[in-house]
């Protein structure tokens, strides 16, 4: 009534203008007017008071004899009657469009709030990361007074994940409505719950809560819960499934969450497995010869062998020979672990290299046989862990040892790169090399190149993956090519040290 006065007022006001002044025979129709703006304002129920409004004002202001609803004409009473019929018709029209246009409304603000629920989902890290935002959303396009997303597998063990609330109490309402969802098309009703024992948080006076069970299949994952003003009643249909898509699209991507962890865990267990059985298998073949070694060795110095001064030196240089070797696959193996961990930490500082590298290749001499080695150190001062370097170094040259046959060229050289303040330290051979597709695979830990010879070992795929890791921490970078000797290439490339000048060293043996 409040917008069909001042509509009914008006058109009053423009009749006796019309009828009086301009001359107009009958204006009634101007109420027709007064009825569509009542009708787009108030609906189909304001339009049918204005149209019968309308119809009474007509006949007690303007209809002879005039002041009362009496009609002495009788064609006056077909005026009128067309007046309400028309006034009715038109009054509906208006009311529908108008209630049509309010529906596409609330779908557009529906389908944008689902856009906007599902985006964030769908960009999202995690899951519960996700919620306060969504909470956000629904609190906003639902109109209440707090909203609450609570996680767990059942109602004792409900926790909240986001609050909207400004009062962040955990509040499992005594008595509440639930959200009854059907398989088929029948809208969902909400029915009231109490919930037996006492309630946690207690309730707002005033208000009433609303409850939305989050599940994706068999499977509860917790409850979206929406507190709402008493006086404003249940939420409408848009708001029910507003809620109701998005408890569904929480407990798709949570589900979706649950089977990604559980497949990361077993894609774990099942990678755990394999590097146990290739380390059992590297440690256990790589163990045999030493410790065979050793036990003939040790056999040979008893007494009573009768073996000469020498070959008691000998067997003495075997064992210490190969306790090396065993020594230096356990801080393999250690390395390996901690760089595994990210454990390792450089700790790095100013060295000139061919005083680093010059003494990992004394210490390693003895091992070359009767390889040549080429050595050919000129660079500036580099910034690293003298430590992490010679371990590098030490493996990468017993790789080469290692993977090539008496008499093969060996060469250890420097190199500046011109784009970068890079030192690249390169250990070459001329043995048999690595094939192109398997260059890139060489650092992984434990793999071995297919048909490759080792000698009387065959490597363990281990000493290649701690070079990667301790050049890494050191901040240089490794990569494997093939070497202008024919054999195989490993670049070192470590970071010069700053304000170094040009390199002044240079040592060949």
């Amino acid at each position: 009534m409040a917008v069909a006065l001042p509509a009914l007022a008006g058109a009053t006001v423009a009749i006796v203008v019309l009828e009086d002044y301009v001359g107009v025979p009958n204006a009634s129709a101007v109420y027709l007017a007064a009825v569509v703006a009542t009708a787009f304002v108030a609906g189909t129920s304001g339009a049918i008071v204005a149209a019968v409004a309308s119809f009474l004002l007509y006949d007690f202001l303007f209809v002879h004899p005039i002041y009362t609803f009496a009609v002495a004409d009788p064609g006056e009473w077909l005026n009128l009657v067309l007046l309400l019929f028309i006034a009715i018709v038109v009054g509906e029209l208006a009311a529908l469009q108008r209630s049509r246009t309010e529906i596409a409304k609330a779908r557009e603000r529906e389908a944008l709030a689902l856009f906007k629920v599902s985006r964030e989902l769908a960009t999202r890290e995690s899951t519960p990361t996700e919620l306060p935002t969504i909470a956000g959303i629904l609190r906003q396009e639902t109109g209440t007074e707090r909203v609450w997303i609570a996680l767990g597998p059942d109602d004792a063990r409900e926790r909240a994940a986001a609050d909207t609330g400004t009062d962040h109490r955990p509040m499992i309402p005594g008595l509440y409505s639930v959200l009854q969802r059907t398989p088929d098309d029948t809208p969902a009703r909400w029915s009231r719950v109490h919930q037996q024992g006492q309630a946690r948080g207690g309730q707002s006076v005033g208000f009433e809560a609303f409850r939305v069970r989050i599940e994706a299949g068999s499977r509860s994952f917790g409850s979206i819960w929406a507190l709402r003003e008493r006086a404003r009643g249940e939420p409408d249909r848009t708001e029910t499934r507003l809620l109701s898509a998005a408890a569904d699209q929480i407990g798709q991507a949570l589900a979706q969450d649950r089977l990604a962890a559980e497949s990361q865990a077993a894609e774990i267990a099942r990678e755990s497995d394999a590097l146990k059985s290739a380390l059992l298998q590297s440690v256990s073949h790589d163990l045999r010869t030493p410790l065979a070694t050793i036990r003939a060795a040790a056999g040979t110095l008893r007494p009573g062998t009768g073996l000469s001064a020498d070959d008691q030196r000998e067997s003495a240089d075997a064992i210490d020979r190969e306790v090396e070797y065993l020594n230096r696959m356990v801080t393999n193996l250690l390395d390996l672990s901690r760089i595994e961990a990210g454990a390792v930490r450089a700790e790095r500082d100013v060295y000139e290299l061919d005083d680093l590298v010059g003494q990992t290749i004394d210490r390693l001499r003895p091992r070359l046989g009767d390889r040549s080695l080429t050595v050919d150190l000129f660079a500036p001062p580099v910034e690293v862990d003298p430590v992490f370097l010679d371990e590098a170094v030490t493996n990468a040259i017993e790789n080469a040892i290692k993977y090539t046959p008496a008499g093969t060229a060996i060469r250890i050289i420097t190199k500046m790169d011109s784009g970068e303040a890079r030192v690249r330290l390169s250990v070459e051979d001329a043995g048999p090399g690595v094939p192109d597709p398997d260059l890139p695979r060489i650092f992984d830990k434990f793999y071995r190149v297919p048909g490759a010879a080792g000698g009387s070992r065959s490597g363990s795929g281990i000493g290649l993956a701690v070079v990667r890791g301790l050049v890494e921490a050191m901040g240089g970078r490794v990569a494997a090519r093939q070497s202008q000797l024919g054999g195989l290439a490993i670049d070192i490339e470590l970071p010069v040290a700053e304000g170094s000048a040009e390199p002044t060293v240079e040592a060949t043996t």
